[in-house]
């Protein structure tokens, strides 16, 4: 595939970058909407609070964020009514406190609440993080103080460095967190010491001045001047070490000094753009971070671009005697040849510019030739008696030019004659088998003119008489990837799309090309038996099928659904589902973060390793979402539609029930119009709720409610 932009759409990062950034003191966190008009709910919560708490997500999602199910006989009334002052007040609020894990194991926790505003002064969300103490809870404690009181700074000495480390983050959240819009978003980079708080907005691109875009049209036309002098090197390196040394090399050198030195200053100078250029991470990730750029370029390409600028023409320069050893020297400066290989797959893309390089690169190999052949004949002419043999290519040459040696070393053509004379042996040698004006008289002539011959023959074989062939093989792929581009950039003229639309086509289409290259795997799979597409496709679809959701059912069942498991792509600002939609699928989150919206209003973000969707409904029932979900950042999604689903539930009865039962239990959120109605808050103490499901005997899908037990 041509060489991308990368992906360049800008991202909400807020949840990767809050879940990744937090150190180990502070990993432990939730988010409450402070906007809802039912209590505060949850929207999300981080993997530490999973692990110190022992519920799962699906379990904490959309409860009362004052976490009232963390209540146990020792929790502090004080403190709990302290809390639910301060989300009703909106204002930060610090404590300790002891909670109670789902196991009913206690512990010591360092509560600090943060309420989040954005640019208008209205409340966003409330940050609450949890730090367990209960190692050091109790400690250097003096009498009357009371558990969970907010505490002066006179009087926390025991905990003052764990406060400092908590506070250094979160005492700054409301001045870092702004909220410019629901698709607008930029990291502010003005941190303290620990990892900065994200901002819940679409991230700009923080990119210094001093980087250069790798895309960009002067480094397009970089990239040509350095091609043009890369193959200078090519031609005048050969030339210089095979003609100059059996002539005066100090004036052949100094004739070209200037140009050879600009050549060095333009390797060197590509060198230091190169550690100022931004580059594709394996990804699709355009990296604009100038360490990271150094420190790819320098276990790239860094050692093969130092040696070929090793500038040897400052000798000259400096009018310092340098010798022929120095011209074998300056031969390293081919392997910038080694670079063309690497641009070669962006050229190649081109069909002139296939044939042009194919061109350039067999009149390169006959210039090298004619550089050796010249070579041989002077080196046949030095081995030999100069008065009694004259038998060589270039004594022939001598003698029709009327320029005959003199003992081999005064006379004969010019260096301009020879090489003119070189070139079109070995041109003539290649394309066809000579015409015998120049022709090889000695034994290693003859074996030379021979290797050329059998080289030529190998260039028609290989190049002209399978150049189609060998670009259709080796562009296959890409050619149906312009033709499948071009008919799309036909049908937005056509239909005359608008910008943004037509940006949004273009890169969804370049993206998801990237990640299959264009492969369709149910059309690749489709021939092959049932028994391996099965295996196949539970190996790709492993993660979705290990959720808690699926561990009941038997391996035929998981093979089943593996079947019917389709991929799907989402770029940042792209709407999954709109709210009133019939749901036609249930989506499992492999990679990135969306949100869930209604109204306006955040009700959940979702990352990796959430699935989203409904319960069942009736056979002929269809499902209309109650929220939009859209997407923060580049996402992989995993789904499978409801009517496959329901087709293997009906083979498998007995997993039917239970999948029936449970699967709102393991929904991150249920996007089923009227389940946000089923979620209530936390019941008070000696109150058991129980919900009574449509499928259950007795009821109907009019009559699902909870039962309160006193």
């Amino acid at each position: 595939m041509p060489v991308m932009k990368g992906l360049l759409a800008p991202q909400n990062t807020f949840l990767d970058t809050i879940a990744t950034r937090f150190d180990g003191t502070h990993s432990n966190f939730i988010l409450g909407n402070a906007q809802g008009h039912r209590g505060y709910p949850i929207v999300y919560c981080s993997d530490g609070f999973c692990e110190l708490t022992g519920f799962v997500r699906t379990e904490v999602m959309q409860k009362n964020c004052s976490c009232r199910f963390l209540y146990g006989a020792g929790t502090s009334e004080h403190v709990a009514q302290q809390m639910e002052k301060a989300l009703e007040l909106r204002e930060e609020y610090r404590a300790e406190v002891q909670f109670y894990k789902k196991n009913g194991t206690a512990f010591w926790c360092l509560l600090d609440i943060v309420p989040i505003k954005n640019e208008k002064g209205e409340m966003v969300l409330f940050l609450f993080s949890f730090k367990d103490i209960t190692d050091t809870h109790g400690k250097g404690h003096h009498g009357g103080r009371r558990e969970g009181e907010m505490r002066r700074k006179s009087g926390s000495s025991h905990l003052s460095a764990a406060r400092k480390r908590g506070r250094t983050v979160l005492y700054h959240l409301t001045r870092q967190f702004s909220r410019r819009g629901k698709s607008e978003v930029s990291l502010n980079s003005n941190m303290f010491e620990k990892p900065s708080l994200p901002e819940y907005k679409v991230a700009t691109v923080q990119k210094s001045r001093f980087i250069l875009l790798h895309y960009s049209v002067s480094k397009a036309l970089w990239d040509w001047m350095i091609l043009l002098a890369t193959f200078y090197v090519a031609v005048t390196v050969p030339y210089n070490v095979c003609f100059t040394a059996y002539n005066d090399p100090e004036t052949a050198s100094r004739s070209t000094i200037v140009s050879d030195i600009a050549v060095e200053m333009l390797f060197i100078l590509d060198i230091i753009l190169n550690f100022r250029t931004t580059y594709v991470s394996q990804s699709g990730q355009v990296v604009y971070d100038s360490r990271s750029i150094c420190i790819h370029y320098a276990a790239t390409w860094f050692f093969v671009d130092l040696v070929a600028a090793l500038p040897f023409d400052l000798l000259y320069a400096f009018n310092i005697t340098v010798t022929s050893l120095v011209h074998l020297l300056k031969t390293v400066r081919l392997l910038r040849l080694l670079r063309l290989l690497q641009k070669l797959d962006r050229y190649s893309q081109y069909s002139a510019m296939v044939l042009t390089l194919l061109m350039s690169v067999f009149a390169l190999l006959a210039h090298w030739m004619a550089c050796i052949w010249y070579v041989i004949g002077r080196k046949e002419m030095e081995s030999h008696h100069p008065e009694t043999w004259d038998i060589g290519w270039l004594h022939e040459l001598g003698k029709r030019l009327e320029t005959p040696y003199v003992n081999s070393t005064v006379g004969g053509p010019s260096v301009r004659s020879a090489y003119i004379a070189s070139l079109y042996f070995t041109l003539s040698s290649l394309t066809s088998v000579g015409f015998g004006n120049v022709c090889a008289n000695t034994d290693a002539e003859k074996i030379f003119s021979i290797c050329t011959m059998l080289i030529g023959a190998l260039m028609h074989a290989v190049v002209f008489g399978n150049v189609t062939a060998i670009i259709q093989r080796m562009y296959s792929r890409r050619s149906l990837y312009h033709t499948r581009m071009k008919d799309l950039k036909d049908f937005i003229r056509v239909h005359r799309l608008p910008q943004q639309l037509k940006q949004r086509m273009l890169e969804y289409f370049q993206t998801t090309w990237s990640v299959n290259n264009g492969i369709d795997a149910n059309e690749l799979l489709h021939d092959f038996p049932d028994e391996l597409r099965a295996d196949i496709a539970m190996h790709l679809n492993k993660d979705i099928l290990q959720l808690p959701v699926f561990q009941g059912a038997s391996r035929g069942c998981l093979r089943s659904l593996s079947l019917h498991i389709k991929t799907s792509f989402c770029a940042p600002g792209e709407y999954l589902i709109r709210q009133g939609d019939a749901l036609h699928a249930d989506y499992f989150v492999c990679s990135g973060s969306l949100e869930v919206l209604k109204d306006g209003m955040v009700l959940a973000i979702l990352g990796k390793g959430d699935l989203i969707g409904s319960d069942l409904p009736g056979q002929d029932h269809v499902i209309k979402t109650n929220a939009d979900v859209k997407a923060l950042t580049y996402c992989d999604l995993q789904y499978i539609s409801v009517r496959a689903l329901r087709e293997v539930l009906e083979l498998y009865p007995e997993y039917a029930s239970v999948f029936t039962a449970d699967i709102h239990l393991h929904l991150t959120y249920n996007l089923r119009e009227g389940s946000e109605a089923e979620v209530v808050c936390d019941p008070t103490p000696g109150t058991i709720l129980i919900y009574i499901h449509a499928n259950a005997p007795g009821t109907t899908e009019g009559n699902k409610k909870w039962l309160i037990i006193r």
